[in-house]
């Protein structure tokens, strides 16, 4: 049965650092991502990479709408990011926020559309090309994998106000018990 892990909060190394290349597809690898999509479902999350639980391996799970709001759900292992050539790109300059720093929004241009390849839980080739918040989720997780948060996209001066905002609602919660 899945269990329901903590996510790991902003700050945790283990968020900072790239994850390990995922080698064993096995029973182990199963039972995390079925763990990894009950921590996002608890979380009210759409997305979550391995290490927002704590596990540095390259795998994400994803739950979430397309630019047509289609519903498209999945595992993605050992992903390697493609976006549109710079000529091609079109930017989507919507909101973004982490699981990791909750609570806390900001506007993070990205392209719209995003095609992430790699594996599935048993080992099997997959591509998952991705327009609106699936494609954002796309680049959100696969930034995880490599030790980047979304505010380590923001300027400066906006990432050190998500940053207090965060610690400041930190506190408040610790001062309402």
């Amino acid at each position: 049965m899945a269990e329901v892990r903590p996510i790991t909060l902003v700050g945790d190394p283990v968020l900072h650092n790239p994850c390990e290349p995922v080698t064993r597809f096995d029973d182990e690898l199963a039972a995390l991502v079925e763990d990894m999509f009950a921590s996002m479902y608890a979380a009210e999350g759409v997305g979550l990479a391995a290490n927002q639980i704590g596990v540095s391996l390259r795998v994400f799970v994803y739950d979430c709408p397309d630019a047509e709001g289609k519903q498209h759900k999945g595992v993605v292992v050992n992903p390697e990011l493609e976006l549109p050539s710079l000529g091609e790109r079109h930017l989507d300059a919507g909101d973004e926020g982490c699981l990791s720093v909750p609570g806390q929004y900001a506007p993070l241009p990205r392209p719209d559309h995003a095609i992430v390849r790699g594996f599935d839980v048993t080992g099997a080739p997959v591509t998952v090309e991705g327009t609106g918040l699936l494609a954002r989720c796309l680049q959100h997780e696969t930034d995880h994998l490599d030790g980047h948060l979304y505010i380590d996209r923001l300027p400066a001066k906006r990432r050190k106000q998500v940053l207090k905002a965060y610690q400041e609602s930190i506190k408040a919660d610790k001062a309402s018990l």
